[in-house]
Protein backbone atom coordinates (compact mmCIF):
# COMPACT_ATOMS: atom_id res chain seq x y z
CA UNK A 1 0.00 0.00 0.00
CA UNK A 2 1.13 3.44 -0.96
CA UNK A 3 0.64 6.24 1.45
CA UNK A 4 0.63 9.86 1.24
CA UNK A 5 1.24 12.11 3.74
CA UNK A 6 -0.86 15.44 4.43
CA UNK A 7 0.63 18.05 7.23
CA UNK A 8 -0.84 21.14 8.34
CA UNK A 9 1.10 23.67 10.62
CA UNK A 10 -0.53 25.86 13.59
CA UNK A 11 2.37 28.74 14.18
CA UNK A 12 1.86 30.84 17.32
CA UNK A 13 4.35 34.22 16.98
CA UNK A 14 4.54 36.49 20.14
CA UNK A 15 4.58 39.88 18.72
CA UNK A 16 7.18 42.50 20.30
CA UNK A 17 4.79 45.45 21.37
CA UNK A 18 5.96 47.45 24.00
CA UNK A 19 2.92 46.74 26.45
CA UNK A 20 0.15 43.49 26.53
CA UNK A 21 -2.17 42.73 24.17
CA UNK A 22 -5.13 44.27 26.31
CA UNK A 23 -3.75 45.86 29.23
CA UNK A 24 -0.42 48.62 29.74
CA UNK A 25 1.70 45.66 31.54
CA UNK A 26 5.00 45.93 29.81
CA UNK A 27 4.85 42.95 27.41
CA UNK A 28 8.36 41.05 28.98
CA UNK A 29 8.72 38.15 30.29
CA UNK A 30 12.41 37.10 29.86
CA UNK A 31 14.75 38.98 32.83
CA UNK A 32 12.14 39.34 34.80
CA UNK A 33 11.37 38.20 38.25
CA UNK A 34 7.82 35.71 38.36
CA UNK A 35 4.71 37.68 38.32
CA UNK A 36 6.38 40.89 37.95
CA UNK A 37 4.68 42.21 34.85
CA UNK A 38 0.98 41.78 35.87
CA UNK A 39 -2.27 43.68 36.61
CA UNK A 40 -5.97 42.84 37.47
CA UNK A 41 -7.10 43.01 33.26
CA UNK A 42 -4.22 40.01 32.42
CA UNK A 43 -4.86 38.00 35.54
CA UNK A 44 -8.75 38.65 34.57
CA UNK A 45 -10.20 40.03 37.59
CA UNK A 46 -14.01 40.50 37.88
CA UNK A 47 -14.80 44.09 36.15
CA UNK A 48 -11.88 44.89 34.63
CA UNK A 49 -12.06 45.89 30.75
CA UNK A 50 -9.51 44.97 28.20
CA UNK A 51 -8.26 47.12 25.69
CA UNK A 52 -6.77 46.66 21.89
CA UNK A 53 -3.17 47.20 21.60
CA UNK A 54 -3.51 49.76 18.24
CA UNK A 55 0.50 48.49 17.62
CA UNK A 56 -0.24 44.65 18.03
CA UNK A 57 -3.04 45.17 15.42
CA UNK A 58 -0.91 46.89 13.43
CA UNK A 59 1.86 44.31 13.42
CA UNK A 60 -0.51 41.58 12.12
CA UNK A 61 -1.48 43.35 9.70
CA UNK A 62 1.87 43.34 8.24
CA UNK A 63 2.34 39.51 8.64
CA UNK A 64 -0.83 38.90 6.91
CA UNK A 65 0.18 41.51 4.23
CA UNK A 66 3.78 39.82 3.70
CA UNK A 67 1.53 36.29 3.66
CA UNK A 68 -0.14 37.65 0.62
CA UNK A 69 -3.20 37.26 2.92
CA UNK A 70 -6.58 38.93 2.44
CA UNK A 71 -7.55 41.39 5.03
CA UNK A 72 -11.33 41.35 6.29
CA UNK A 73 -12.88 44.40 6.55
CA UNK A 74 -14.62 43.54 9.56
CA UNK A 75 -13.11 41.35 12.19
CA UNK A 76 -14.01 40.60 16.12
CA UNK A 77 -12.59 39.31 18.71
CA UNK A 78 -14.16 36.31 20.92
CA UNK A 79 -13.68 34.44 24.06
CA UNK A 80 -12.14 30.81 24.20
CA UNK A 81 -13.40 28.66 27.09
CA UNK A 82 -11.31 26.39 29.07
CA UNK A 83 -9.91 25.43 32.26
CA UNK A 84 -6.14 25.31 32.79
CA UNK A 85 -3.98 26.99 35.59
CA UNK A 86 -2.24 28.93 33.66
CA UNK A 87 -5.53 30.70 31.65
CA UNK A 88 -6.49 33.07 35.15
CA UNK A 89 -10.07 33.80 33.45
CA UNK A 90 -10.68 30.21 32.54
CA UNK A 91 -11.03 32.04 28.67
CA UNK A 92 -8.61 33.47 26.48
CA UNK A 93 -9.10 36.03 24.01
CA UNK A 94 -8.92 35.11 20.29
CA UNK A 95 -10.29 35.07 17.24
CA UNK A 96 -12.78 32.39 15.67
CA UNK A 97 -15.35 32.94 12.69
CA UNK A 98 -14.51 36.78 11.57
CA UNK A 99 -9.96 36.43 11.86
CA UNK A 100 -8.23 39.32 10.96
CA UNK A 101 -6.82 37.98 7.74
CA UNK A 102 -7.56 34.93 5.57
CA UNK A 103 -6.28 32.86 2.26
CA UNK A 104 -2.79 33.83 1.84
CA UNK A 105 -0.06 32.06 0.75
CA UNK A 106 3.87 31.61 1.00
CA UNK A 107 6.19 29.86 -1.32
CA UNK A 108 8.72 27.78 -0.53
CA UNK A 109 11.73 25.40 -2.54
CA UNK A 110 10.54 21.73 -2.70
CA UNK A 111 13.49 20.92 -4.70
CA UNK A 112 16.66 21.47 -3.27
CA UNK A 113 17.59 19.39 -0.57
CA UNK A 114 19.85 22.45 0.81
CA UNK A 115 16.97 24.24 1.99
CA UNK A 116 17.90 27.13 -0.15
CA UNK A 117 14.80 29.58 -2.00
CA UNK A 118 14.17 28.65 -5.86
CA UNK A 119 14.09 32.11 -8.07
CA UNK A 120 11.22 33.84 -7.91
CA UNK A 121 10.84 33.44 -11.55
CA UNK A 122 11.16 29.71 -11.43
CA UNK A 123 7.69 27.93 -10.91
CA UNK A 124 8.85 24.63 -11.33
CA UNK A 125 11.06 24.67 -8.41
CA UNK A 126 8.28 26.52 -6.19
CA UNK A 127 5.56 25.16 -3.96
CA UNK A 128 2.58 27.02 -3.09
CA UNK A 129 1.27 26.84 0.96
CA UNK A 130 -2.00 27.84 1.45
CA UNK A 131 -2.41 29.65 4.39
CA UNK A 132 -5.75 29.42 5.45
CA UNK A 133 -6.27 32.34 8.48
CA UNK A 134 -4.23 34.59 10.73
CA UNK A 135 -6.07 36.29 13.60
CA UNK A 136 -4.79 37.92 16.53
CA UNK A 137 -5.15 36.55 20.60
CA UNK A 138 -3.75 36.94 24.08
CA UNK A 139 -0.78 34.36 25.40
CA UNK A 140 -0.95 31.99 28.13
CA UNK A 141 1.11 32.27 31.09
CA UNK A 142 4.14 30.10 31.65
CA UNK A 143 3.67 27.11 33.65
CA UNK A 144 6.99 25.70 35.64
CA UNK A 145 6.64 22.35 36.62
CA UNK A 146 9.14 20.77 39.23
CA UNK A 147 9.33 17.52 41.44
CA UNK A 148 6.50 17.81 43.56
CA UNK A 149 4.90 21.08 42.49
CA UNK A 150 3.47 23.19 39.68
CA UNK A 151 4.55 26.91 39.46
CA UNK A 152 2.95 29.87 37.45
CA UNK A 153 4.42 33.10 36.28
CA UNK A 154 1.90 35.40 34.57
CA UNK A 155 4.47 37.60 33.02
CA UNK A 156 3.71 35.80 29.96
CA UNK A 157 0.07 35.87 30.04
CA UNK A 158 -1.49 38.51 28.02
CA UNK A 159 1.46 38.83 25.73
CA UNK A 160 -0.01 39.70 21.87
CA UNK A 161 0.71 36.35 19.45
CA UNK A 162 -0.27 36.29 15.87
CA UNK A 163 -1.44 32.40 15.15
CA UNK A 164 -0.73 31.27 11.06
CA UNK A 165 -3.07 28.35 10.09
CA UNK A 166 -2.10 26.70 7.10
CA UNK A 167 -3.76 24.38 5.01
CA UNK A 168 -2.58 21.25 4.62
CA UNK A 169 -0.44 21.23 1.91
CA UNK A 170 3.23 19.57 3.51
CA UNK A 171 3.71 16.33 1.98
CA UNK A 172 7.06 15.66 4.19
CA UNK A 173 8.80 16.72 7.28
CA UNK A 174 11.33 18.49 5.29
CA UNK A 175 8.76 20.98 3.36
CA UNK A 176 7.29 21.69 7.14
CA UNK A 177 10.73 22.69 8.57
CA UNK A 178 11.53 24.95 5.52
CA UNK A 179 8.43 26.76 5.46
CA UNK A 180 9.11 27.26 9.63
CA UNK A 181 12.28 28.94 8.94
CA UNK A 182 11.34 31.14 6.35
CA UNK A 183 8.24 32.20 8.15
CA UNK A 184 10.78 32.70 10.63
CA UNK A 185 13.15 35.06 8.89
CA UNK A 186 9.70 36.73 7.23
CA UNK A 187 8.55 38.22 10.79
CA UNK A 188 12.06 39.01 11.91
CA UNK A 189 12.70 40.90 8.69
CA UNK A 190 9.57 42.54 9.66
CA UNK A 191 10.75 43.40 12.63
CA UNK A 192 7.67 42.47 14.44
CA UNK A 193 8.76 39.43 16.98
CA UNK A 194 11.83 38.07 17.20
CA UNK A 195 10.55 34.17 16.71
CA UNK A 196 12.95 32.35 18.64
CA UNK A 197 11.55 28.88 18.88
CA UNK A 198 14.31 28.28 21.86
CA UNK A 199 12.61 31.01 24.04
CA UNK A 200 9.28 30.32 23.41
CA UNK A 201 8.41 33.14 20.77
CA UNK A 202 7.41 30.91 18.06
CA UNK A 203 5.81 27.86 18.74
CA UNK A 204 4.89 25.06 16.59
CA UNK A 205 2.32 22.78 16.50
CA UNK A 206 1.82 20.08 13.69
CA UNK A 207 -1.48 18.28 12.20
CA UNK A 208 -0.50 14.71 10.30
CA UNK A 209 -2.90 11.98 8.96
CA UNK A 210 -1.63 9.77 5.86
CA UNK A 211 -4.52 8.29 4.07
CA UNK A 212 -3.96 5.52 0.22
CA UNK A 213 -2.58 7.69 -2.75
CA UNK A 214 -5.25 8.19 -5.09
CA UNK A 215 -8.04 8.42 -1.63
CA UNK A 216 -9.54 12.16 -1.91
CA UNK A 217 -11.15 11.29 2.00
CA UNK A 218 -9.64 13.11 4.89
CA UNK A 219 -8.76 10.60 7.40
CA UNK A 220 -8.35 11.41 11.54
CA UNK A 221 -5.31 13.47 11.86
CA UNK A 222 -2.86 13.90 15.24
CA UNK A 223 -2.09 16.80 16.13
CA UNK A 224 2.08 17.31 18.02
CA UNK A 225 2.78 19.46 20.43
CA UNK A 226 6.12 20.49 22.37
CA UNK A 227 8.01 21.07 19.08
CA UNK A 228 10.30 23.61 20.39
CA UNK A 229 13.01 23.78 17.02
CA UNK A 230 12.92 23.00 13.84
CA UNK A 231 14.84 19.91 14.06
CA UNK A 232 12.58 18.83 16.43
CA UNK A 233 9.54 19.44 14.08
CA UNK A 234 11.13 17.55 11.42
CA UNK A 235 12.27 14.32 13.45
CA UNK A 236 8.74 14.62 15.12
CA UNK A 237 7.27 14.34 11.82
CA UNK A 238 9.17 11.87 10.63
CA UNK A 239 8.35 9.31 13.89
CA UNK A 240 4.85 9.87 13.38
CA UNK A 241 4.88 9.16 9.37
CA UNK A 242 6.34 5.89 10.35
CA UNK A 243 4.20 5.27 13.22
CA UNK A 244 1.08 5.98 11.20
CA UNK A 245 2.36 4.19 8.36
CA UNK A 246 2.75 0.74 10.35
CA UNK A 247 -0.70 1.63 11.57
CA UNK A 248 -1.77 1.30 8.02
CA UNK A 249 -0.13 -1.61 7.24
CA UNK A 250 -1.01 -3.36 10.30
CA UNK A 251 -5.10 -2.93 9.42
CA UNK A 252 -5.45 -0.56 12.20
CA UNK A 253 -5.37 3.00 10.78
CA UNK A 254 -5.83 6.10 13.16
CA UNK A 255 -9.91 6.14 14.04
CA UNK A 256 -9.96 8.89 16.55
CA UNK A 257 -8.26 12.31 16.46
CA UNK A 258 -5.45 12.96 18.98
CA UNK A 259 -2.97 15.21 20.41
CA UNK A 260 0.23 13.63 21.37
CA UNK A 261 3.78 15.11 22.67
CA UNK A 262 7.07 15.24 21.39
CA UNK A 263 9.25 13.44 23.66
CA UNK A 264 12.98 15.08 22.54
CA UNK A 265 15.00 12.64 25.10
CA UNK A 266 13.26 9.59 23.79
CA UNK A 267 12.83 10.84 20.10
CA UNK A 268 9.07 9.98 20.01
CA UNK A 269 5.59 11.16 20.11
CA UNK A 270 3.56 10.13 23.13
CA UNK A 271 -0.28 10.13 23.21
CA UNK A 272 -1.91 13.06 25.40
CA UNK A 273 -5.61 13.33 25.09
CA UNK A 274 -7.58 13.17 22.56
CA UNK A 275 -7.92 15.84 20.24
CA UNK A 276 -10.51 18.92 21.50
CA UNK A 277 -12.84 19.99 18.43
CA UNK A 278 -14.02 23.74 18.41
CA UNK A 279 -17.21 23.20 19.59
CA UNK A 280 -15.56 22.04 23.00
CA UNK A 281 -14.56 25.82 23.35
CA UNK A 282 -17.88 27.21 23.47
CA UNK A 283 -16.41 30.13 21.75
CA UNK A 284 -19.12 33.66 22.21
CA UNK A 285 -18.31 36.93 20.98
CA UNK A 286 -15.98 39.09 23.43
CA UNK A 287 -18.60 41.61 24.51
CA UNK A 288 -15.85 44.04 25.99
CA UNK A 289 -14.14 44.58 22.88
CA UNK A 290 -15.57 46.22 19.75
CA UNK A 291 -14.75 44.45 16.80
CA UNK A 292 -11.82 45.55 14.05
CA UNK A 293 -12.78 46.96 10.87
CA UNK A 294 -10.15 48.49 8.11
CA UNK A 295 -10.47 50.47 5.24
CA UNK A 296 -8.35 50.24 1.74
CA UNK A 297 -6.85 53.40 2.68
CA UNK A 298 -5.59 51.86 6.22
CA UNK A 299 -4.55 48.58 4.21
CA UNK A 300 -2.44 50.67 1.87
CA UNK A 301 -0.72 52.73 4.74
CA UNK A 302 0.48 49.46 6.25
CA UNK A 303 1.22 47.58 2.95
CA UNK A 304 3.85 51.19 2.08
CA UNK A 305 5.69 50.91 5.06
CA UNK A 306 6.24 47.14 4.24
CA UNK A 307 10.68 46.04 3.83
CA UNK A 308 12.05 43.88 1.29
CA UNK A 309 11.14 40.43 2.42
CA UNK A 310 13.94 37.36 2.56
CA UNK A 311 12.86 35.79 -0.72
CA UNK A 312 12.99 38.88 -2.94
CA UNK A 313 16.17 40.52 -1.00
CA UNK A 314 17.96 36.86 -1.89
CA UNK A 315 16.79 37.09 -5.11
CA UNK A 316 17.88 40.65 -5.83
CA UNK A 317 21.43 39.39 -4.72
CA UNK A 318 21.40 36.61 -6.89
CA UNK A 319 20.88 39.57 -9.89
CA UNK A 320 22.96 42.32 -8.49
CA UNK A 321 25.59 40.66 -7.31
CA UNK A 322 26.20 38.02 -9.42
CA UNK A 323 26.36 35.61 -6.29
CA UNK A 324 24.84 31.87 -6.50
CA UNK A 325 22.43 31.01 -4.08
CA UNK A 326 23.95 28.93 -0.97
CA UNK A 327 26.36 32.27 -0.90
CA UNK A 328 23.25 34.10 -0.36
CA UNK A 329 21.26 32.04 1.55
CA UNK A 330 24.48 32.81 4.32
CA UNK A 331 24.65 36.57 3.46
CA UNK A 332 20.77 37.08 3.77
CA UNK A 333 20.50 34.90 7.12
CA UNK A 334 19.59 38.06 8.80
CA UNK A 335 17.83 41.29 7.97
CA UNK A 336 21.47 42.87 9.84
CA UNK A 337 23.51 40.64 7.62
CA UNK A 338 21.92 41.33 4.84
CA UNK A 339 22.16 45.69 4.92
CA UNK A 340 25.39 44.87 6.68
CA UNK A 341 26.81 43.48 3.34
CA UNK A 342 25.08 46.06 1.48
CA UNK A 343 26.79 49.09 2.76
CA UNK A 344 30.56 46.66 2.64
CA UNK A 345 29.11 46.82 -1.35
CA UNK A 346 28.59 50.45 -1.18
CA UNK A 347 31.65 51.18 0.41
CA UNK A 348 34.13 48.91 -1.58
CA UNK A 349 32.66 50.46 -4.89
CA UNK A 350 33.81 53.81 -3.19
CA UNK A 351 36.74 52.69 -2.75
CA UNK A 352 37.84 50.96 -5.99
CA UNK A 353 36.67 54.04 -7.75
CA UNK A 354 38.51 56.39 -5.69
CA UNK A 355 42.24 54.43 -6.11
CA UNK A 356 41.27 54.09 -10.30
CA UNK A 357 40.98 55.71 -13.19
CA UNK A 358 37.89 56.19 -15.02
CA UNK A 359 34.34 56.85 -14.67
CA UNK A 360 32.54 55.30 -11.52
CA UNK A 361 30.30 53.49 -14.15
CA UNK A 362 33.41 51.89 -15.81
CA UNK A 363 35.46 50.86 -12.88
CA UNK A 364 32.63 49.10 -11.18
CA UNK A 365 31.67 47.51 -14.42
CA UNK A 366 35.22 46.44 -14.48
CA UNK A 367 35.95 45.25 -10.96
CA UNK A 368 32.75 44.86 -9.54
CA UNK A 369 31.79 41.11 -9.81
CA UNK A 370 35.38 39.99 -8.94
CA UNK A 371 35.74 42.48 -5.77
CA UNK A 372 31.97 41.70 -4.60
CA UNK A 373 32.87 37.49 -5.24
CA UNK A 374 36.34 38.29 -3.10
CA UNK A 375 33.98 40.50 -0.54
CA UNK A 376 31.17 37.35 -0.20
CA UNK A 377 33.87 34.38 0.13
CA UNK A 378 35.81 36.48 3.24
CA UNK A 379 32.56 36.90 4.96
CA UNK A 380 31.46 33.85 4.57
CA UNK A 381 34.71 31.76 4.93
CA UNK A 382 36.86 33.60 7.65
CA UNK A 383 35.13 36.80 9.13
CA UNK A 384 31.40 34.19 10.47
CA UNK A 385 33.23 32.29 11.46
CA UNK A 386 35.69 34.07 13.77
CA UNK A 387 32.71 36.19 15.30
CA UNK A 388 31.52 32.17 15.84
CA UNK A 389 34.61 31.07 17.53
CA UNK A 390 34.90 34.30 19.54
CA UNK A 391 31.10 33.75 20.20
CA UNK A 392 30.56 37.58 19.07
CA UNK A 393 27.20 38.08 18.18
CA UNK A 394 26.71 39.37 14.46
CA UNK A 395 25.14 43.00 15.17
CA UNK A 396 27.76 43.31 18.40
CA UNK A 397 30.59 43.17 16.08
CA UNK A 398 33.07 46.01 16.02
CA UNK A 399 34.00 45.87 12.24
CA UNK A 400 32.56 48.44 10.53
CA UNK A 401 31.23 48.10 6.97
CA UNK A 402 33.89 50.78 5.89
CA UNK A 403 36.27 49.13 7.25
CA UNK A 404 35.78 45.50 5.85
CA UNK A 405 35.54 47.59 2.11
CA UNK A 406 38.96 48.83 2.92
CA UNK A 407 40.29 45.56 4.06
CA UNK A 408 38.80 43.78 0.63
CA UNK A 409 40.02 46.53 -1.26
CA UNK A 410 43.73 45.76 0.04
CA UNK A 411 43.23 42.05 -0.65
CA UNK A 412 41.85 42.72 -4.06
CA UNK A 413 44.17 45.12 -5.38
CA UNK A 414 47.34 42.29 -4.16
CA UNK A 415 48.27 44.96 -1.08
CA UNK A 416 48.27 41.59 1.41
CA UNK A 417 48.21 38.26 0.41
CA UNK A 418 45.91 35.67 2.05
CA UNK A 419 48.05 34.81 4.85
CA UNK A 420 48.43 38.47 6.02
CA UNK A 421 44.54 39.30 5.58
CA UNK A 422 43.84 36.52 7.98
CA UNK A 423 46.33 38.18 10.60
CA UNK A 424 44.60 41.55 9.78
CA UNK A 425 41.07 39.99 9.93
CA UNK A 426 41.81 38.81 13.32
CA UNK A 427 42.93 41.58 14.67
CA UNK A 428 39.66 43.67 12.85
CA UNK A 429 37.76 41.51 14.59
CA UNK A 430 39.29 41.55 17.93
CA UNK A 431 39.80 45.46 18.18
CA UNK A 432 38.15 47.11 15.46
CA UNK A 433 41.33 48.23 13.97
CA UNK A 434 41.87 49.97 11.02
CA UNK A 435 43.08 47.23 8.20
CA UNK A 436 46.25 49.44 6.66
CA UNK A 437 47.06 50.58 10.13
CA UNK A 438 47.23 46.68 11.33
CA UNK A 439 49.02 45.93 8.08
CA UNK A 440 51.75 49.14 9.01
CA UNK A 441 51.82 48.05 12.44
CA UNK A 442 52.71 44.55 11.71
CA UNK A 443 54.57 44.52 8.38
CA UNK A 444 52.40 42.94 6.27
CA UNK A 445 52.56 45.22 3.26
CA UNK A 446 53.01 42.57 0.18
CA UNK A 447 56.33 42.66 -1.55
CA UNK A 448 55.14 43.74 -5.23
CA UNK A 449 58.58 45.51 -6.19
CA UNK A 450 59.23 43.03 -9.37
CA UNK A 451 63.47 43.91 -8.70
CA UNK A 452 62.80 43.56 -5.25
CA UNK A 453 61.32 39.67 -5.59
CA UNK A 454 64.26 39.20 -8.29
CA UNK A 455 66.95 39.68 -5.89
CA UNK A 456 65.35 37.02 -3.45
CA UNK A 457 64.88 34.72 -6.00
CA UNK A 458 68.34 34.70 -7.55
CA UNK A 459 69.86 34.46 -4.37
CA UNK A 460 67.44 31.53 -3.55
CA UNK A 461 68.87 29.45 -6.86
CA UNK A 462 72.49 30.16 -6.46
CA UNK A 463 71.87 28.12 -3.12
CA UNK A 464 69.93 25.38 -4.19
CA UNK A 465 71.73 23.73 -7.54
CA UNK A 466 70.37 20.82 -7.30
CA UNK A 467 66.48 21.89 -6.86
CA UNK A 468 67.81 23.71 -10.08
CA UNK A 469 68.41 20.68 -11.73
CA UNK A 470 66.23 18.84 -10.36
CA UNK A 471 63.46 21.18 -12.21
CA UNK A 472 65.33 21.84 -15.31
CA UNK A 473 65.25 17.56 -15.53
CA UNK A 474 61.51 17.74 -15.46
CA UNK A 475 60.25 17.38 -11.75
CA UNK A 476 57.57 20.12 -12.09
CA UNK A 477 57.06 19.27 -7.79
CA UNK A 478 60.53 21.28 -7.07
CA UNK A 479 58.78 24.57 -8.18
CA UNK A 480 56.65 24.25 -4.87
CA UNK A 481 59.72 24.10 -2.78
CA UNK A 482 61.15 27.45 -4.51
CA UNK A 483 58.38 29.13 -3.71
CA UNK A 484 58.01 28.59 -0.02
CA UNK A 485 61.80 29.17 0.23
CA UNK A 486 60.61 33.03 -1.34
CA UNK A 487 57.60 33.19 1.35
CA UNK A 488 60.10 31.99 4.13
CA UNK A 489 62.33 34.60 2.96
CA UNK A 490 59.73 37.43 2.69
CA UNK A 491 57.87 36.44 5.89
CA UNK A 492 54.62 35.55 4.11
CA UNK A 493 54.55 38.87 2.53
CA UNK A 494 55.15 37.69 -1.79
CA UNK A 495 52.59 36.99 -3.90
CA UNK A 496 53.08 33.05 -5.04
CA UNK A 497 51.52 33.60 -7.87
CA UNK A 498 54.05 36.42 -8.64
CA UNK A 499 57.06 34.73 -7.25
CA UNK A 500 56.25 31.46 -9.62
CA UNK A 501 56.05 33.30 -12.68
CA UNK A 502 59.57 35.62 -12.16
CA UNK A 503 60.97 31.69 -10.41
CA UNK A 504 59.98 30.35 -13.69
CA UNK A 505 61.89 33.22 -15.89
CA UNK A 506 65.45 32.44 -13.83
CA UNK A 507 65.10 28.75 -13.56
CA UNK A 508 65.24 28.39 -17.15
CA UNK A 509 68.72 30.39 -17.53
Amino acid sequence: MKLQTLIGLEFHVQLKTKTKMFCACLNNSENEKPNENICPICLGHPGVLPVVNEEAVRMALKAALALNCEIAEFSKFDRKNYFYPDLPKGYQISQFDEPVATDGYLAINNVARDGLSAPLNDASQLKRIGIIRLHLEEDAAKSIHEKNKSLIDFNRGGAPLVEIVTAPHFSSPYEAKSFGQELQLIMRFLEISDADMEKGQMRCDANISLRPEGDANLYPKTEIKNINSFRALERALAFEIKRQTELWLDGKPPQTQETRGWDDQKQQTVSQRSKEESSDYRYFPEPDLPPLTFTKKDIDAVRAHLPELPQAKRQRFVEMYSLNYEEVKILTATKDSADYVEKIISELQEWLCSTAEGTKEEIWARHSKRAVKSAAGWLINKFLKLLDEQNIAFNENKVTSENFAEFITLVYQNKINSAAGQIILEEMVRTGADPSQVMEEKDLKQVDNEADLAKIILKIIKNSPEQVEQFKNGKEAVIKYFIGLVMKETKGKSDPRKAEEILRVHLVK
